[in-house]
């Protein structure tokens, strides 16, 4: 890691309609949207700025009420790739620009996570995108095709992502996932940082057939020849919020959870 901390702008996807959990962003925590705890949460990262990037005027105005910098992007973009391609644009960032993608769903994250893949964009120069992971400690997480692997090369950057168990123990698993090899597999964590230049041309990279199999947009990264690099993380990360019961569980925690504000 540089012993200079990387200068870098947090942006959160926000999209007001959600299936599970409808107008999520604007769920109440603490007397605040979820959407604004996660952008004070991030901005504990030691991050330039924070910018949500959200597709209605209602989050605008709830972040706006907070103190929280809102930008409204289109409301028909197919993913949060390409919001944040065209918040970039918006903002006017430098194509050398260190840019965090933080999800809106995400009120308890850890500001270091947040820091340290910013960090590890920053010290790995031959690689356009970077993200984290952590060893899994459980064999129903290994077995799960819901939690995404990564493997590594010697440089720490993904070789592969997938949500089979891999890399595959030839001789352990041959009568089925049942313990852990050693080391344990790495479960990827849902973060990532962005040279900015590349965050703008990915969402106009042609789809790649193992991101259509596995349903998994970094391997469109992968595909196109661009690296990854990857910060392993000690600790496992707190969950989202993608169901009513995920909501509950954060708004218990809220009271003693680290406070939020920058």
């Amino acid at each position: 890691m540089s012993a200079a901390a990387p200068t870098f702008t947090v942006l959160v996807p926000a999209r007001l309609a959600s299936t599970r959990l409808p107008r999520k962003p604007l769920a109440d925590i603490g007397g605040a949207p979820m959407v604004v705890r996660v952008a004070q949460r991030a901005a504990r990262s030691g991050a330039l700025r924070v910018v949500v990037a959200c597709d209605d005027a209602a989050i605008v105005d709830a972040c706006r009420v907070h103190g929280v910098q809102a930008l409204l992007t289109r409301a028909d973009h197919p993913s949060g790739s390409d919001r944040l391609a065209e918040a970039c644009e918006l903002l006017g960032l430098d194509g050398d620009a260190l840019v965090v993608n933080v999800q809106g769903d995400e009120p308890l994250i850890d500001p270091q996570l947040v820091r340290r893949t910013a960090a590890t964009l920053a010290d790995h120069p031959d690689c356009a995108v970077a993200t984290a992971a952590h060893a899994i400690d459980s064999v129903a997480d290994l077995a799960s095709p819901h939690v995404v692997k990564v493997v590594l090369d010697a440089q720490g950057r993904a070789l592969y992502f997938s949500r089979a168990p891999v890399p595959w123990w030839r001789e352990g698993f041959a009568q089925g996932v049942e313990r852990l090899p050693s080391p344990p597999p790495l479960r990827h964590i849902g973060v990532y940082a962005y040279r900015a230049a590349f965050l703008r041309r990915f969402p106009r990279l042609p789809i790649a057939p193992p991101e259509v199999l596995e349903s998994l947009e970094q391997l469109r990264v992968l595909w196109h020849g661009e690296r990854i690099a990857v910060w392993v993380s000690p600790e496992r990360p707190v969950p989202g919020v993608d169901t009513l019961q995920d909501l509950e569980r954060v708004r218990a925690a809220w009271p003693s959870a680290p406070p939020a504000s920058a």
